[in-house]
């Protein structure tokens, strides 16, 4: 069965014409926010922003999140834009807008893999910053986009999906190995087809397609390690799929780990335990966060 549905899936990516492309679910919108920032006008980016409802709710919860650096309530889009910045504002809207990549009619409920993108996004960041990474706010948008290969998915066959995501929730298991054994094929594999033909950056690219096997990675590999490690840290953190898998994990003992050894000096002095611990009250705040803005009413 699972062959069947492998070169069936590799058909269909092949001739993926029919799919969404990220470009165009946020156009204009990240249309305009691509130009350089100094060519960008405040007033335009809030109107197109005021223009969708949802859009705009969701990203003054975002706005309003001390994860984004705002204390102090901001309480209009304009206002949002001028205090946290357009690339800052850029990042928000990425994530806001994510949720239209989703089939219609998708068997599984669309939203636990975006709380899940958004969450490995914001602690990607932030670990970033704490192992002195060189590019913390691509970290963010290579852990926003790194599982994108699992919605795409649904559009290309959402029954055979939707049969692995429920054997991974019932059997505690990570969702990659639940896909092996119904599709043949994994969300990583999808998302590199996607990836590619969508012309994604490398360093993206990369991370797509091996943040759950960083020692296959070719290039950026420090990137593709550091959102592995913040996926799996998520995931055993309950910002996974909606349901808890039943695993031991010791961090340091991850591949990942040691990439990132090597790569990162500063992971070298940071107090790994310190640092975990005061995770988890960060993840906390995640937590409550892609709950507000991926759960409104």
């Amino acid at each position: 069965m699972a062959n069947t549905y492998h070169d069936e899936l590799l058909r269909k990516l092949e001739a993926a014409d029919h799919l969404p492309s990220l470009a165009v679910i946020v156009a204009p919108l990240m249309s305009y926010l691509q130009q350089p920032i100094d060519s960008l006008q405040i007033s335009e980016v809030a109107r197109l922003i005021s223009q969708d409802e949802s859009l705009a709710a969701q990203c003054l919860q975002l706005a309003n999140s001390p994860l984004f650096g705002r204390w102090q309530t901001v309480e209009s889009i304009r206002g949002a834009v001028v205090s946290l910045g357009l690339r800052r504002m850029r990042e928000i809207v990425t994530s806001c807008c994510l949720l239209n990549l989703t089939p219609k009619d998708c068997p599984v409920d669309p939203t636990l893999f975006w709380e899940h993108g958004l969450g490995v996004a914001l602690a990607s960041r932030h670990f970033a910053r704490a192992i002195g990474y060189t590019d913390p706010d691509k970290a963010y948008l290579a852990g926003l986009l790194h599982d994108f290969g699992v919605v795409m998915s649904f559009w290309i066959a959402p029954k055979e999906c939707a049969e692995a995501f429920f054997r991974a929730k019932s059997g505690h298991m990570p969702l990659l190995e639940a896909e092996q054994e119904v599709l043949g094929l994994t969300h990583t594999q999808i998302g590199n087809v996607l990836a590619e033909k969508w012309h994604m950056p490398p360093d993206l690219v990369q991370v797509v397609a091996w943040h759950h096997q960083v020692d296959s990675a070719t290039d950026h590999r420090c990137l593709v390690a550091l959102v592995s490690l913040t996926d799996l840290l998520c995931r055993m953190s309950g910002i996974g799929y909606g349901y808890p898998e039943n695993r031991q994990v010791d961090f340091r003992e991850e591949p990942a780990f040691a990439l990132l050894l090597s790569e990162c000096p500063d992971l070298q002095i940071l107090d790994w335990e310190r640092f975990t611990f005061e995770m988890e009250g960060y993840l906390e705040e995640v937590r409550r966060l892609v709950a507000l803005v991926y759960r409104r009413s």
